[in-house]
């Protein structure tokens, strides 16, 4: 099982970025896709996550209106899209994959990316 993420980089605070998670190898399941952050000093945190269907998504509650998680299942990718950017999204961003469990838990995420990093410039 491999979750690459991508489309992480630098960007001026009020800037967007949008992250893609491609992946492959996963059984022939339904899984759903979480987005969770690093920031340097700090533990890993919930972002955003979506069903298998794309038919219900969660956010962090200091997230919802600039994140938008969606995902392409004929691509087998999830995507991120975050806008109005601020110095305090830096972080290194994971996605992962589950097929039960509460979405905004980490222990409850099976596979894991290897993170993309995002810096917001002040």
């Amino acid at each position: 099982v491999q979750l690459q993420a991508s489309g992480g980089g630098l960007v001026q605070a009020g800037g967007s970025l949008r992250l893609s998670c491609a992946a492959s190898g996963l059984p022939r399941s339904t899984y759903a896709m979480g987005w969770f952050r690093q920031a340097p000093g700090k533990g890993r945190e919930f972002v955003a996550a979506i069903t298998y269907s794309g038919g219900s998504t969660s956010y962090a509650d200091s997230l919802k209106g600039r994140f938008t998680i969606s995902r392409d299942n004929a691509k087998n990718t999830v995507y991120l899209q975050m806008n109005s950017l601020k110095p305090e999204d830096t972080a290194v961003y994971y996605c992962a994959a589950t097929r039960f469990g509460n979405l905004d838990l980490i222990h409850e995420y099976d596979y894991w990316g290897q993170g993309t990093q995002v810096t917001v410039s002040s």
